[in-house]
């Protein structure tokens, strides 16, 4: 007889496809199929921000609170794209106009709270269960916006493990120790082992100290948050759960049936095998820009326009690729002088370059279809999907050696191309991520596509390369095996 399968408890802030901003979501969305064939099923817990519970469907309220944090709310269970679902309907936290944290590029100034909210519904979750008797084994916290989790359930006294994976720790939900009170924490743990931050609270330090175990999204990136320079000075708790064994970095995957080229709609089919329609897939992409055949490879760049994501470093090497007979598309918004920056460069050279200011989760599909590389120079990445996606659909990588990007990109260095394990072009290996870099990459990937047999065997090695979610999911199993025992 089979055993029943475990249950886990996924709270996060938004979930694709319900709500997507970045690659968070992705993960939320796709972790749950790759866990159940190991033995666990999954409920994901996120607010039910405007729309979100007319687009998931039918529904039903499996436990309620009259009073969370200043208003009734209530937890609905639907099903939705096989996503087992969770919605916390706070409308008093959650429905208003903007983004998910931000409205008009400003962030909610009640985010402490309204994330706050969504940490204690999910501990009670695990505490009390729902009305359909259902409770998880473990709870799956994501970033600083459930880092409260198991601080709460450590609060209660509860038994429940707790797991708090990292996605990005330059976000940590600081805020005011006036708020420990109204947000249900003790003042008695208000110090620096426990929620203390610099004379304010930190969300996700919470989470680092008080989660039964911690993981981020790649191997590398564990490693360089114990360090000064990425750990956003929270180094010395990741440094200290290391030591313990008690972190680990599991690489991110990618949901291989959603990013399918071969069966993607809104491209030409193609494979590794069967490239053809990839070449169809970068003229349509030409076409809808109304950018010129190039002599040299088009890049595509799908990204949010911030420092971090080294928009300025593009901004410096793009003209000089374009003008050796290169092409680039950008999607994204962001930083609005790094959007005006993009603009000129498109204007300067509308038949190589084009820009579209926002996301389109479709056109993102036909750009990584289309184009020849992708472009990644983030100065930090916690793992990355944007490469994943780009290796998966034959666009080749062009990566800064940092973080996830280091663990999933292998540089066409002679030595690689010639032991056939190269998938893509990497800079910065000696820490300096800087534009000199990026143009150097940029050459090297430009005079390889010139060479049109060594290129499709590149290529080719890049769509082969494995990034779907069995490894890592047999990672996350073993884990939650471990904890629930």
């Amino acid at each position: 007889m089979a055993r029943p399968l475990r249950r886990v408890l996924s709270v996060a802030s938004e979930c694709a496809p319900l709500l997507k901003t970045g690659g968070l979501a992705d993960v939320v969305g796709a972790l749950p199929a790759a866990l159940e064939p190991l033995g666990w099923r999954s409920r994901i817990l996120m607010p039910a921000y405007p729309g979100l519970l007319h687009r998931a469907g039918r529904s039903r309220r499996v436990w309620r609170d009259d009073d969370l944090f200043g208003g009734p709310a209530a937890v609905r269970h639907a099903k939705h794209a096989g996503l087992d679902l969770l919605l916390l309907d706070a409308p008093h936290l959650f429905d208003r106009p903007g983004g998910p944290y931000a409205v008009e590029g400003r962030d909610h100034p009640d985010n402490h709270v309204r994330f706050a909210a969504l940490s204690w519904v999910g501990a009670r979750l695990a505490i009390e269960g729902t009305v359909d008797r259902w409770r998880p084994d473990v709870v799956h916290a994501h970033d600083w916006q459930a880092g409260l989790v198991p601080s709460y359930l450590k609060y209660a006294g509860s038994a429940v493990p707790s797991v708090l994976t990292i996605h990005n720790i330059a976000f940590q939900g600081i805020f005011g120790a006036d708020q420990l009170d109204p947000l249900r924490l003790p003042s008695w743990d208000f110090h620096s082992d426990a929620l203390e931050y610099h004379g304010l609270v930190s969300a996700l330090k919470a989470g680092l100290v008080h989660a039964a175990r911690v993981t981020t999204v790649s191997p590398s990136y564990a490693e360089e948050l114990g360090t000064p320079q990425f750990g956003f000075g929270l180094e010395g708790v990741v440094a200290a759960r290391r030591a313990r064994g008690e972190m680990s970095g599991i690489l991110n995957g990618i949901d291989t049936a959603v990013w399918d080229p071969a069966a993607d709609p809104h491209v030409a089919p193609f494979s590794a095998g069967d490239p053809r329609g990839k070449a169809l897939a970068r003229r349509a992409l030409l076409e809808e820009f109304g950018l010129d055949e190039p002599s040299g490879p088009l890049a595509v760049v799908i990204t949010r326009l911030t420092h971090q994501k080294g928009i300025d470093l593009l901004l410096e090497a793009l003209p000089g690729f374009i003008g050796a007979g290169g092409a680039v598309v950008v999607l994204g918004s962001g930083d609005p002088g790094y959007e005006h920056g993009l603009a000129q460069l498109a204007a300067a050279h509308p038949r190589a370059a084009g820009v579209r200011i926002g996301y389109d989760e479709a056109l993102s599909h036909r750009m990584y279809a289309g184009g020849d590389l992708v472009l990644v120079p983030s100065r930090f990445e916690p793992c990355g999907l944007t490469q994943l996606y780009g290796l998966r659909y034959g666009a080749v990588p062009v990566v800064a050696a940092t973080g996830g990007l280091r663990d999933t990109v292998v540089d066409a260095t002679p030595e690689r191309l010639a032991d056939g394990t190269a998938t893509g072009f990497s800079f910065g290996e000696d820490g300096a991520i800087d534009a000199a870099g990026l143009r150097a990459a940029l050459d090297r990937a430009r005079e390889l596509h010139a060479d049109r047999e060594a290129w499709s065997r590149l290529r080719e090695r890049a769509m082969r390369a494995p990034f779907g979610w069995a490894a890592s999911a047999a990672r996350y199993a073993g884990l939650f095996e471990e904890l629930a025992r």
